[in-house]
């Protein structure tokens, strides 16, 4: 049985200013789910809106965690961006098939090849590119407990509305 842990990471890298490849680490499960949408929603608040989720280092995924990806997915819409998965574990793209939600999260073997799909329009905007930003958080808080920043260089678009 695996251990699951109040512990999420999110490593994010921006190869382009419209475009953030989250590198998520951990388990996204009842306890950190919140963390992850709420995470990922400011990267695509803040002007970058289209958004990878490199899910290679999450060891267990439960039903908070895959509402947390269909939220972020209807985030990315309302940004007029796009939401795509890489790297994902046999177990949670399992569950992405029988609930369907493969046909709607594009999933990609590779972060790679997410990008390369993601970047085929051209971008919203210029800015410096390459800048990474780690942000580490206990389940039981509400703010991050390591914040490491950059800006995105990219239009702003109006947070989304979720129902």
């Amino acid at each position: 049985m695996t251990d699951v842990t109040n512990t999420l990471h999110l490593t994010v890298q921006h190869p382009r200013p419209d475009l953030a490849i989250a590198t998520v680490a951990g388990d996204v499960d009842l306890h950190t789910a919140d963390t992850l949408r709420r995470e990922a929603s400011k990267i695509l608040e803040r002007g970058c809106p289209r958004l990878i989720l490199d899910l290679s280092h999450v060891g267990f995924c439960d039903s908070a965690g895959l509402s947390a990806l269909i939220g972020l997915w209807h985030t990315a819409q309302a940004a007029g961006g796009a939401l795509g998965l890489a790297n994902v574990p046999d177990r949670l793209m399992r569950m992405l098939t029988l609930t369907g939600v493969d046909a709607v999260l594009p999933v990609h073997a590779t972060a790679a090849e997410a990008v390369t799909t993601m970047t085929d329009s051209p971008s919203t905007s210029t800015g410096e590119h390459g800048s990474i930003t780690r942000v580490s958080t206990d389940a039981g808080t509400r703010e991050p407990t390591e914040v490491e920043r950059t800006a995105c260089d990219s239009t702003h678009h109006s947070p989304a509305k979720l129902s």
